[in-house]
């Protein structure tokens, strides 16, 4: 048995690896985003593909959401989550970290997801702009995460 992925501790069997087999198993938007996270991690352009909301037309984009899968994807932190308007929406801020030419990356984005027919989708985000400052190793990390710099995006 080996843990999941996104980093919530649980072994995979009994966390994304169900929603991976059917997306109706996410009961709540942060499983929807976790799984698509591990979906990152373990190559499955599919999964991505077929849990966006079908008004974006994913399968358009379907090369281009497989190289972004395609790449050095290391850990995941669930920053925050909130309701939507109406109990068919949600939102998830999170930092997606990713290894590229060496150098550990920091994705943060603001995902919002909404709910049709029993079933979550992503529909789209907002990524979180980092400040273009001065930060300190030591300092708060500007991504929002709490965690010193050092160990966050820095």
């Amino acid at each position: 048995m080996s843990l999941c992925p996104c980093g919530s501790s649980l072994e995979y069997s009994s966390c994304c690896q169900p929603i991976h087999t059917d997306p109706r198993q996410a009961l709540k938007p942060e499983q929807l985003m976790r799984a698509r996270f591990s979906a990152h991690v373990l190559n499955m352009p599919d999964f991505v593909v077929a849990t966006y909301h079908p008004s974006c037309n994913a399968l358009a984009e379907k090369e281009a959401i497989a190289q972004s899968v395609d790449s050095q994807w290391t850990r995941l932190e669930v920053v925050s989550t909130e309701s939507g308007s109406n109990d068919d929406e949600g939102f998830v801020t999170f930092n997606a970290y990713l290894i590229e030419d060496n150098q550990e990356l920091c994705l943060s984005e603001r995902s919002r997801f909404l709910r049709e027919e029993q079933q979550w989708y992503y529909i789209d985000g907002e990524l979180s702009e980092m400040p273009n400052i001065k930060v300190g190793r030591n300092d708060s990390c500007p991504c929002g995460s709490g965690k010193k710099f050092k160990k966050c995006c820095g």
